[in-house]
C-alpha cells in the first residue's frame, strides 16, 4: 500500500512540480494539493494523509489560530515535511514549532523530497509478504 502525501503550495508551479516528482513511484500517492492554508486543514482533516509537504510560507503565523488548525491535523498521525527557500534560523524554528519532522529546501526537492519521504515509509508499505 502506497504512502499517501498531501502537498499544499500557494505557488501553483510548485505543486506542479510536486506533483510530477512524487507520481513516479508506485510507493507513494498523492491525495492532494493545497493551495491555501484553509484548503491543507480542510484536505488534511478530510483525506487523513500519512505525509503532508507544507510550504512553510502558506502558514498565517500572526494567527494563532492557524497555527492550532495544522498542529491538530498533525495530532491525527501525519507528518510534516516543511518546505522553504529561506532555511534560516527563523524557518528552522517555525518548522520545529510546527513538529516537522524535516525542513527542506526548496532549491533541493528534486533530489531529498522522495529520499525522506521514503525514509519515512511505514515498513509494512514495503512488505513483499503474500498474506497482506
Amino acid at each position: 500500500m502506497p504512502i499517501t502525501v498531501l502537498v499544499a503550495d500557494d505557488a501553483e508551479v510548485m505543486r506542479r512540480e510536486l506533483r510530477w516528482l512524487l507520481t513516479q513511484l508506485p510507493t507513494i500517492k498523492l491525495v492532494g494539493e493545497a493551495a491555501s492554508f484553509g484548503q491543507l486543514v480542510h484536505m488534511a482533516r478530510e483525506l487523513k494523509p500519512q505525509i503532508m509537504v507544507v510550504d512553510l510560507h502558506l502558514i498565517p503565523w500572526g494567527r494563532l489560530r492557524g497555527y492550532g488548525q495544522l498542529k491538530s491535523c498533525l495530532d491525527c498521525g501525519a507528518q510534516l515535511l516543511a518546505v522553504s527557500f529561506s532555511n534560516d534560523e527563523e524557518a528552522k524554528a517555525l518548522a520545529e514549532d510546527l513538529g516537522a519532522v524535516r525542513l527542506l529546501d526548496k532549491m533541493n526537492l528534486y533530489s531529498e523530497l522522495v529520499p525522506t519521504i521514503l525514509q519515512l515509509l511505514p515498513t509494512s508499505a514495503t512488505s513483499t509478504d503474500s498474506t497482506q
